[in-house]
Parts: C-alpha cells; structure tokens; sequence
C-alpha cells in the first residue's frame, strides 16, 4: 500500500478515499503483549481445578488480578490444546417393583444383544 502510494506519488489522504479505508486504519500498529505469564497462570489454574472449563478459569484469573476477558482466555485455551475430560454417563441398575434386578431374557430374535462375538481372521 505505502509502495504503491510513494509509485503514484499521491497523498495518503487521497489513496485512502479511493481504496476506501479508513486512515487510522492505515496508520494502526498493534501493540504485541507477553501473554506467557498469563498462559502460564492459565495451565496452572487448569491443573488444578481439572473439571473447570476456560469460563471459570477465566473468572477466577480475574479473581486473582489478571484484567482479562474471556475470549482471550478462549483464545489461549484453544493453543494450549486444553480440554475437559469427557463425562462419563452412570450406567444405573434396572430394578423392578420389588426390588429385584431386572434381566432381559430374550422373547424372539434381535432382542437381547450382548458383545460375545468372536470373530476368526483367517
């Protein structure tokens, strides 16, 4: 942009307006920030509240008196490659009215299913 503008020998006001963009946006340099220390307070909360997801960690690195929102914590969250630990679903016994553990016993084909296959690879 500033190559093709010093080429055509026009002022920056004019190269702007025709391109339409906005000058500040032209002039803008982003401010880089040491996020290390933020990232390295994140893995630790992360190990130790493992069940915590980057919503709470985010709110208790506030707590602590980081000035962070939560999409940055997102953010570095997703690099560091951290995740919950899936859930497990707990398999509940199947009772009846009486207090006995109900077994299916199959009634006609395709009812019961167990995994007792076995299978040869020949």
């Amino acid at each position: 942009m500033i190559h093709t503008r010093q080429k055509l020998a026009t002022s920056e006001r004019r190269t702007c307006r025709v391109i339409g963009l906005a000058r500040s946006s032209l002039q803008y340099r982003p401010a880089r920030r040491d996020d290390d220390a933020l990232r390295l307070a994140l893995i630790r909360l992360a190990k130790q509240y493992g069940r915590y997801g980057y919503r709470k960690i985010a709110e208790l690195l506030r707590i602590e008196g980081w000035k962070v929102n939560h999409k940055k914590v997102e953010r570095i969250w997703r690099e560091e490659g951290l995740q919950l630990p899936q859930r497990h679903k707990k398999r509940r016994r199947l009772y009846h009215k009486d207090a006995s553990i109900i077994r299916l016993r199959p009634t006609h084909p395709n009812h019961v299913w167990s995994i007792d296959f076995v299978h040869d690879n020949v």
